[in-house]
């Protein structure tokens, strides 16, 4: 090697190590001032497509009647009788593995207890029991107990009240769910990766057994607003009517995936459960029918939510698909601190490995909205980490993982 050569050459070597060592400055600097957390202000809780419950409240507040609050966030439809009789078959528990039954008397003097039979036995016979039952899967059969006793074994089997002026007590590892109407069903259910598993099912009449438990919106709102959340939910109920689905065994879940049903315990409550009662039979246009909302006569595909950051959102910009009926209309209730405290706007502090995690990076150095829709929500957000890779998240998966409440965040402070 020639001395020119050789100059060059060590030239170029203080230069690759020069930027070497600057490289290395810049990263420690980026990992020293690396944040512990992030912090996300918004408004809103939920999806924000179709029926927004503290609208309906604002709007029940202001005077406006349920027909009007429904037709205000579906302008498409109309509010029309359907009906409503059908048995809906609604899972109270889903892939269990044990559960225990007991019974309360409305009315002690007249005692009741559980008719009891085996369904997988043609022309079992019914079994009137008076203690406790308790229900646990062994392979693909269950057996029922009681007091000690062994009751049966069963892939199928069917309960009601003995007395009318009683309910259920169904209990599973200390979650207590009342359940007064109809007919409890448990099933053993293959599934996949677990072996047999028990679902649990309440059939019941949809038209008022049903929405006497809807759980959705506090019985202490006004009455306007809750009537209006009873039509959304009746007309949710009847859109889900098609099929049971094997999944749960059921036509809808009881939780907030579906909707929400808690039971009996609306009723029970001693100040607002004749106010809930009443309004959901305010919503009944005579026994068999009861008020819907519906597009040429037949219940839509309805979507409610809890608030939103001051307007619906379409269809489309959520889950990417156009639903004409469900656009977006203002939703300035949602923005009012005193019709809605806790989601008018709020803040969440999220830690660096929870969002680190969210974007399956090795940290995350700072973030960027890339998208929003008309609304001002959130579409798509990335993150970068300090050794300069990058990751993409829609806003569904990325609320979901660092737990915030809606997709509107990041939005100016309001006061």
């Amino acid at each position: 090697m020639c001395s020119s050569d050789l100059k060059r050459y060590k030239t170029n070597l203080v230069s690759l190590l020069t930027f070497i060592s600057l490289l290395v400055i810049a990263m420690d600097s980026a990992r020293a001032s690396l944040p512990a957390s992030f912090k996300f202000v918004g408004s809103g809780h939920g999806h924000g497509v179709g029926f927004s419950q503290m609208g309906a409240k604002g709007q029940a507040l202001a005077g406006k009647s349920a027909v009007e609050i429904v037709k205000y966030y579906f302008p498409q439809a109309d509010v029309t009788p359907v009906a409503d009789t059908q048995l809906i078959r609604v899972n109270t528990a889903h892939q269990i593995n044990s559960v225990k039954f007991s019974v309360i008397n409305e009315q002690p003097s007249n005692p009741a207890g559980i008719n009891l039979t085996d369904m997988a036995v043609s022309g079992a016979a019914v079994n009137l029991i008076s203690k406790p039952i308790q229900f646990m899967i062994s392979g693909n059969q269950i057996i029922a107990t009681s007091n000690g006793a062994t009751l049966g074994t069963s892939n199928l089997w069917s309960m009601t009240l003995s007395s009318p002026n009683s309910y259920f007590v169904q209990n599973v590892s200390g979650t207590v769910t009342k359940l007064k109407y109809g007919t409890i069903q448990l099933r053993g259910v293959a599934v996949k990766g677990k072996g047999f598993l028990i679902e649990v099912t309440d059939s019941m009449r949809l038209h008022d057994e049903y929405l006497y438990g809807i759980g959705e919106v506090p019985s202490i709102w006004p009455s306007a607003a809750i009537q209006a959340q009873i039509i959304a939910s009746r007309t949710f109920a009847l859109s889900r009517m098609e099929k049971i689905r094997p999944d749960c065994d059921c036509h809808i879940y009881s939780h907030k995936y579906d909707q929400v049903y808690g039971g009996y315990y609306k009723e029970l409550d001693p100040k607002y459960g004749a106010k809930w009662r009443a309004a959901v039979d305010a919503t009944a246009t005579d026994a068999q029918n009861g008020l819907a909302i519906t597009i040429n006569g037949v219940p839509i595909n309805i979507y409610f939510f809890a608030s939103s950051g001051g307007n619906t959102q379409r269809a489309i910009d959520v889950w990417g698909r156009d639903i004409p009926y469900l656009d977006s209309v203002p939703d300035p209730w949602s923005l009012d601190k005193k019709v809605n405290p806790k989601y008018a706007k709020w803040v969440r502090v999220v830690p660096q490995d929870v969002m680190a995690k969210a974007f399956k990076l090795p940290n995350v150095f700072r973030y960027q909205i890339d998208s929003r829709t008309k609304t001002g929500s959130v579409l798509n957000i990335t993150a970068y980490s300090t050794t300069g890779e990058k990751a993409t998240l829609p806003v569904g998966i990325f609320k979901t993982a660092v737990k915030l409440p809606s997709s509107w965040f990041d939005l100016p402070p309001r006061n």
